[in-house]
């Protein structure tokens, strides 16, 4: 009986937890906004063309398609930085600006254990910023983030696309070798990576480079050991702009944290530089991620350096629960119960308690059949009457 069932990959948020959403937006809002982001909010429905024609096109399986009146294509907002991309790039007069959201995605094809199809986050994208100093300063706000919001024994492994670039320019692959090739490394593949070089012609050397990025993943030592697996100039700059980075995050007391994975390679045509990952062990799965991706505004008319992260809200509140800093719904402050015929003094009585910030509920039964009722619901009952107001 579909009627009393929801599609793969949604769910309703019960009270509790959102309760706990509300307030992680709230926690996140005053961050974002003490740290100088302004707020902006993306359409949910755009062109099916805005992300199938363009040059990072959103792969088709992956989009919630829909028919609009006049017969042209809409899909449901599948990216959030594409779409804060397109903003910035078509109508923003000052590309320089740091922007904060809270918006959700739709991912048609993901359903089932951590991944969901309707997904809210939380982000944030620093538009026109370039260098170190701009990523480590992103970096460091992913972190504060997530202690804001609760979260303990969190790790954010760093990494850098260029690095793998650099290495792929001495291997020979073809655009779509390289992606098959970042799928092997992805999934610690070792076998069929090594047998997809040695296809195509690779060096030993280049071979054992690739082969040990699985390996490289730990503290500031990993930099000096990825550093000495290649000659590749922009390989060794990927490198030495992790060190810079953090060299910067160290002086900003935002290092403990941090470990470095340079075997974990993302999309390699979305993001330009320095990527990083949000982890808890309590979620098999990223909490946050982000990243530079300078080109990404590029197909919408302009080009925009940028660096930002998304923070997955659904999962965060997970790991929250597991970790058991999901808090219950507070108790209400008090109930109101009145006698009959004395409602409207009970109303006044709950018009002041709310001016005065106290959670307080108005019952709706009268008499003692509603004392009765809403006993223990609150730290304080009170009972109106027509003589005036008893506290029971």
């Amino acid at each position: 009986m579909t009627t009393r069932k929801l599609p793969a990959g949604v769910q309703d948020i019960l009270p509790r937890e959102c309760r706990a959403l509300t307030n992680m937006r709230e926690t996140l809002s005053r961050l974002f906004f003490g740290c100088g982001f302004a707020p902006v909010s993306s359409a949910a429905l755009e062109y099916y063309d805005t992300y199938s024609q363009i040059s990072n096109a959103v792969a088709q399986e992956k989009l919630f398609k829909m028919t609009d009146t006049d017969g042209k294509l809409l899909v449901l907002r599948p990216d959030v930085t594409l779409a804060i991309s397109r903003i910035a790039a078509t109508k923003l007069e000052d590309a320089h600006a740091r922007l904060c959201y809270f918006s959700e995605k739709w991912d048609m094809e993901s359903a089932g254990a951590n991944k969901n199809r309707e997904i809210f986050q939380a982000g944030v994208e620093c538009l026109g910023e370039e260098g170190a100093f701009s990523d480590a300063q992103t970096i460091a706000l992913a972190a504060q983030s997530l202690e804001a919001i609760g979260l303990k024994n969190f790790v954010l492994d760093v990494g850098h696309v260029g690095y793998f670039k650099g290495v792929l320019e001495e291997l020979g692959l073809d655009e779509e070798g390289a992606e098959r090739l970042r799928g092997f490394i992805n999934a610690k593949d070792s076998y069929n990576a090594e047998r997809l070089l040695r296809s195509a012609g690779a060096s030993g050397d280049a071979v054992n480079t690739v082969l040990a990025l699985p390996t490289l993943f730990g503290g500031s030592e990993v930099l000096a050991r990825a550093k000495a697996l290649t000659r590749n100039e922009e390989a060794r700059a990927a490198i030495q702009h992790l060190e810079r980075v953090y060299a910067l995050l160290q002086e900003m007391g935002c290092a403990e944290c941090v470990c470095f994975d340079l075997g974990t390679v993302k999309r390699l045509s979305y993001y330009s530089g320095i990527v990083f990952t949000g982890l808890v062990q309590e979620v098999g799965a990223a909490v946050l991620s982000g990243g530079r991706y300078d080109n990404l505004a590029d197909d919408f008319g302009k080009h925009i350096p940028a660096v930002g992260f998304a923070l997955g809200v659904k999962r965060a509140l997970i790991a929250l629960e597991r970790q058991g800093g999901l808090a219950p719904i507070p108790p209400l402050d008090a109930v109101i119960v009145c006698e009959g015929g004395a409602e409207g003094a009970g109303y006044r009585l709950f018009q002041k308690f709310v001016e005065e910030g106290l959670r307080v509920r108005l019952a709706s039964r009268t008499g003692e059949e509603g004392v009765q009722a809403e006993r223990g619901c609150a730290q304080k009952l009170y009972y109106v009457t027509k003589e005036g107001v008893q506290e029971r």
